[in-house]
């Protein structure tokens, strides 16, 4: 488990324009609902402890709580295998939900759905940006923006679970770019050759950023609306890369060899949409930060 940074509980100073809502969902979210994570990985743990400093009624799943929900208090936990209908009783009646697992398969999601997932409570689902149909530049070009209006890829199984639950129980699908945060370090990635210094875009979002965003998505969001994660600003793996190396003369393994595009993110509606001021704006000193607390290895 990572160690929790300090965070703020003020998510923001702007409203959201008041908009009709055609599947009937309450707003905003109301404390006295109860709130369910369904899944326990890396971002799951974030939203917990942000819930829990703003002294939402949060409840924490997984189809193993004991052996994976060791920080979430025992009264919390919740049983919750999606692939076993028997176990989606435990979650209350009405209550909110933020999806932090791929939406598949498409069968099962339909089933949930249809049992579970109706007014007033409200459903956060959080997908990827690779659900955008392509990259659409040649490398030596700069790629075009993307926004929510761009075209999906709705042969791949995640984005058809998404806009299922989207499009008929009122999802409001968050599209997050690559996560960073502790324990999920791009100098890592860096280190270890899972990353080169390719001509690639890559988009990224730390994970304050996105478990913030996931409980005001819940307070401000559009049912059966589509928002970016993403911090908006795009970068070459070959700038990071150089960046990194400059830094903490950490060097890639691996070799310049991927002729990719990439893509880049726009992350407009989430700032005006949702009122939302990024907690980490600056990359490279979240960066410094993770890299400080970085525990070295153990040496023999």
């Amino acid at each position: 488990m990572p160690r929790w940074p300090e965070t703020r509980t003020r998510i923001g100073r702007s409203r959201p324009q008041q908009t009709d809502d055609p599947f009937g969902y309450d707003a905003p979210m109301t404390t006295a609902r109860p709130l369910v994570i369904l899944g326990s990985g890396y971002t799951g743990p974030w939203i917990y402890t942000l819930a829990l400093q703003q002294s939402l009624p949060i409840l924490a799943s997984s189809r193993a709580p004991d052996r994976h929900l060791h920080d979430v208090d025992p009264s919390r936990r919740i049983r919750f295998d999606l692939g076993e209908p028997s176990t989606w009783s435990a979650l209350p009646p009405d209550a909110d939900l933020i999806w932090t697992f791929p939406a598949t398969p498409l069968e099962q999601i339909q089933a949930f759905a249809q049992h579970r997932c109706h007014p007033p409570g409200r459903l956060v689902v959080l997908g990827s940006t690779s659900a955008y149909d392509k990259e659409g530049a040649p490398v030596d070009d700069l790629p075009p923006w993307i926004d929510e209006a761009q075209p999906i890829n709705n042969k791949l199984p995640r984005v058809q679970g998404e806009e299922y639950l989207r499009t008929h129980h009122g999802a409001m699908i968050l599209r997050v770019a690559g996560i960073y945060g502790p324990n999920r370090n791009p100098v890592e990635w860096i280190r270890q050759g899972r990353v080169g210094p390719t001509k690639k875009f890559v988009n990224l979002i730390h994970v304050e950023d996105l478990a913030h965003l996931c409980l005001l998505a819940l307070q401000r969001g559009q049912a059966g609306e589509t928002y970016n994660v993403s911090d908006g600003h795009p970068r070459r793996w070959a700038d990071i890369c150089a960046e990194v190396s400059g830094r903490w003369g950490v060097v890639s393994p691996r070799q310049a060899d991927r002729n990719e595009s990439g893509k880049r993110i726009r992350n407009h509606k989430i700032l005006t949409h949702l009122g939302y001021t990024l907690r980490h704006p600056e990359f490279y000193h979240a960066l410094q930060s993770i890299e400080a607390d970085r525990q070295p290895p153990i040496r023999l």
